[in-house]
């Protein structure tokens, strides 16, 4: 069985959703990133760059359990495993799915992610960080919409790349965008919601996320966005490992 290490975060519900899509097995294991947790020594040695998500899979291609961290890397290997569902095997096709994955990771994951971050969570407001990746965002959901509106997924067919965009466009509001502007991403937006793998997906550890929807502040500020965040990688080998 899969162990998926995983915090209610859209990284992370990108492979609780996949994994869904794919009935394959799986056990979450938390990692608490308010709490620090994802600079724990036993997590470093699966996740280098102390992110969630990460996998450990008992049963890798060799036969030995492999771990995996960085969420488009996890969702290619799930995908090619399961015999290329949601990915094709065809390479037009593939690629296809690929390039729009590497767009949300590249590009729609870290400036959506900034949008967010300055809009609500910084502790001082900078009008030019909050404009900058405001317009940023506001010209990636314009991508996102011409491509849509040409295409019934990101990709043709539904695939892992809409999986990994879905979770991201959910805080559309805190990014400064109203999906009422962008009327063939919100005929898409309902069409993946819809779908009952993805409600699973997004159901795990949905009692730790309805506890978290404040912003963070004190340590766990300092833990998501502060200090411990950027010396995280010195954590002591001796601290308490996952549990």
């Amino acid at each position: 069985m899969i162990k998926l290490y995983f915090w209610p975060t859209p990284n992370g519900y990108k492979i609780s959703i996949l994994l869904e899509e794919l009935g394959l097995p799986y056990e979450v294991e938390a990692v608490h990133i308010g709490k620090g947790e994802q600079f724990n020594a036993e997590f470093l040695k699966i996740s280098p760059n102390n992110k969630i998500p990460a996998i450990v899979d008992p049963s890798g291609s060799d036969g030995t359990p492999y771990a995996l961290f960085e969420s488009a890397a996890i969702m290619m290997y799930l995908a090619e495993k399961s015999g290329f569902r949601f990915m094709p095997t065809n390479m037009k096709e593939r690629y296809e799915v690929l390039q729009w994955l590497s767009f949300q990771a590249a590009s729609m994951a870290p400036m959506l992610g900034q949008a967010h971050h300055f809009r609500e969570y910084a502790k001082e407001k900078i009008p030019y960080a909050v404009d900058r990746f405001t317009s940023e965002a506001a010209r990636l959901y314009r991508v996102l919409e011409r491509r849509l509106s040409e295409s019934e997924y990101l990709a043709g067919e539904y695939s892992i790349a809409d999986m990994a965009t879905y979770p991201w466009l959910r805080s559309h509001k805190f990014q400064g965008q109203e999906l009422e502007s962008y009327p063939s991403i919100q005929r898409w937006y309902s069409a993946v919601r819809a779908r009952p793998a993805v409600q699973r997906g997004l159901a795990v550890l949905k009692e730790r996320f309805e506890k978290n929807k404040k912003p963070p502040t004190g340590a766990a500020w300092d833990n998501l966005f502060g200090n411990k965040q950027f010396a995280g990688s010195e954590i002591s080998s001796d601290d308490k490992a996952i549990r």
